[in-house]
């Protein structure tokens, strides 16, 4: 009976440990969360000024201080994460990462996948092109070749009007290579050309062709995570922080709805 009863406990304790090694997520305050304490998110560190990587492999930039004041504000500890753009989506469906600050636009496929803050900045695509172009609207672009970044929406609004469509790992490098001579146009954010332009790529915007609302990514089964960081958000809209935060970067305030 004594061995019977110490097998059980034995085999208990196997159980236990195997779950414990098993679970990839830890709850703090009822969000979910990939380490206990921190508040892991993932950006490209490709997108500047929105984020970009250093030599040592540390992300700065817009989105990188947007997360960290997030963090402060839900008493974590800020943890980074760089990944592919177009991969970014599926690592926070998967629980990978808690979060995606990222710059990524809500549109309906995302939300599919994943629940969405409220908008924490509001931009729009635009078209660039060299100095010698005679482009002027997404028409001209009939059956020209545009590059646009792999996993952004713009893709989908260049095969409106071509099917010749070139995809990158970053905006920034879809800009630089039409700057010396390859492809007919890029569409991206137009904050992220205007970046370009000031850093000296040989590049001119044209029509802009909308505004999209940028927000912070969340897995579907986290919703009190999701409610903490818009929150959060609302309080650092209230007391300044986000626009201080933009007009670091922009020179301009970017978070809040110019059509309000």
């Amino acid at each position: 009976m004594k061995k019977r009863l110490a097998a059980i406990i034995v085999l208990l304790m196997i159980v236990g440990v195997m779950g414990a090694c098993g679970s990839k997520t830890s709850s703090s305050g009822g969000m979910k969360l990939v380490e206990d304490g921190k508040f892991t998110f993932a950006s490209s560190g490709e997108y500047n000024p929105f984020s970009v990587t250093d030599g040592d492999g540390i992300m700065t930039g817009f989105d990188i201080d947007v997360a960290e004041a997030i963090a402060e504000e839900l008493g974590l500890e800020p943890t980074q994460k760089r990944f592919k753009f177009n991969s970014i989506v599926e690592g926070v469906k998967t629980g990978r990462f808690d979060a995606a600050v990222a710059s990524h636009t809500i549109t309906d496929e995302r939300k599919e996948q994943v629940n969405f803050s409220t908008p924490y900045y509001y931009s729009g695509p635009q078209i660039f092109v060299r100095p010698d172009s005679n482009v002027q609207s997404l028409d001209d672009l009939k059956d020209l070749e545009i590059a646009v970044s792999k996993g952004s929406t713009y893709a989908k609004t260049a095969q409106e009007v071509t099917n010749n469509v070139i995809q990158y790992d970053s905006d920034v490098t879809a800009l630089e290579a039409l700057s010396i001579g390859k492809h007919d146009a890029v569409i991206t954010d137009f904050l992220t050309g205007k970046e370009a332009i000031g850093n000296g790529v040989d590049i001119e915007g044209k029509d802009i062709l909308g505004l999209s609302e940028q927000a912070i990514a969340v897995a579907k089964d986290n919703e009190e995570l999701l409610k903490k960081i818009n929150e959060a958000l609302e309080k650092l809209r209230e007391d300044g922080t986000l626009k201080k935060i933009s007009e670091k970067y922009f020179k301009e305030d970017i978070t809040t709805n110019p059509e309000e």
